[in-house]
């Protein structure tokens, strides 16, 4: 079963439209939508805002409804100078750029035990890249790190850029990735730009929002007719 996620419900209920929802559950303080589309099954859910709201949702999707491939759709503040607001972006690998223990000798990302980068699914991003093709969409890759903040500072944003080659930066699909890895579950990931992550993106993501997951909302529902052949 393909499972999607996304962290809030405004970025959900986009695709929800989409849906023929057949049952919703009530799991872990959370709602899970039963759906189907094209006589296919899908679980959907939104997790709430963070790394720890996502990692959360991604396991019960994967461990309690049998999730086989996640994918994740929403937004993101832009970090390349060229993206920008309502530019698509796919992940071709996540990263947890708040986590720090670098007094111990490690480098910045890095949990014991763990890794830096978390590789998104290959086969899922060209399957994106075909569908961008047919709708005549410039679709860009890169590494989107994560973390369990909002950036709107151009230092802390250019310091993600270098240290981890950054394209954009989200609060969930490192975590996500986290998740996925350690399950062997395929990982996608799509992000719609709704900011540009320096002085003045809060206003710039409330006013973009709704726009910017309708943006995704669609080339995600695309993606999923191209995975039904």
């Amino acid at each position: 079963m393909t499972g999607i996620l996304c962290a809030m419900r405004e970025e959900l209920d986009p695709i929800l439209e989409y849906m023929n929802i057949k049952e919703k559950i009530k799991h872990a303080n959370n709602i899970f939508y039963i759906a189907e589309f094209e006589g296919e099954d899908i679980v959907l859910a939104y997790s709430k805002i963070g790394k720890v709201n996502a990692s959360i949702t991604a396991t019960i999707m994967i461990e309690k409804f049998g999730v086989d491939k996640l994918l994740f759709s929403g937004v993101a503040g832009g970090v390349d100078e060229d993206l920008k607001i309502g530019d698509l972006i796919i992940a071709t690998k996540t990263c947890q750029h708040d986590v720090d223990l670098t007094v111990f000798g490690y480098e910045p990302g890095y949990i014991p035990e763990s890794k830096v980068f978390f590789e998104c699914d290959e086969d899922l991003n060209n399957i994106a890249q075909n569908v961008a093709g047919k709708l005549g969409i410039k679709l860009k890759d890169g590494v989107i790190a994560s973390g369990d903040q909002f950036v709107h500072s151009k230092e802390r944003k250019e310091w993600i850029k270098k240290i981890f080659n950054a394209s954009a930066i989200e609060m969930e699909g490192g975590a996500v990735g986290c998740v996925c890895w350690n399950e062997g579950v395929p990982f996608f990931m799509l992000r719609a730009i709704s900011d540009t992550a320096e002085e003045g993106a809060g206003v710039d993501f409330d006013e973009f929002l709704e726009e910017s997951s309708k943006i995704s909302a669609k080339f995600l529902i695309e993606m999923l007719k191209e995975l039904k052949k």
